[in-house]
């Protein structure tokens, strides 16, 4: 199964290729199939391949070739999603935090901290974030704090 897709001042071209997997005594019950996909990309006449190696529990039969591509493609707009908000609007990558567990530590405060966000009624991420610094008394009721006297 092959997809070409053109934006953001690129080109790319997936193709996703999967074969029945039997698996040696069976140590990965469930293990249904394999899969190879190669990413080929231009952008601004450069040209690079990525391949790319999985394995899933969905059989053939749930999933062909362009469903598994479907499912990746919706998987990583998601992660991007995520990510985004993570490092744009958190500013994860310029935190210099990178020693023992604290890197772990400040990446689940943030996972947090993103999902105490979409509760608050707000246009996106941002304006949350704006709304409870203006109103920190909303920000201590959302983590459970109570208002002091």
């Amino acid at each position: 199964m092959t997809t070409s897709e053109k934006g953001h001042g690129r080109i790319e071209k997936r193709t996703l290729e999967t074969t029945p997997i039997v698996t040696v005594g069976q140590k990965w019950k469930g293990l249904k199939q394999g899969l190879r996909i190669t990413r080929e990309r231009a952008v601004k006449g450069k040209k690079t391949v990525e391949v790319v190696y999985g394995i899933t529990s969905l059989s053939m039969a749930r999933a062909n070739a362009a469903t598994l591509l479907t499912i990746l493609r919706d998987h990583w707009q998601i992660e991007n999603g995520l990510h985004y908000v993570r490092d744009v609007t958190l500013g994860e990558d310029a935190c210099r935090v990178r020693k023992g567990t604290a890197p772990q530590v400040l990446a689940a405060v943030r996972n947090v901290v993103v999902h105490l966000l979409a509760s608050v009624e707000a246009k996106s991420r941002p304006e949350a974030i704006e709304l409870l610094q203006l109103h920190p008394e909303n920000a201590r009721n959302l983590i459970g704090i109570p208002q002091s006297e």
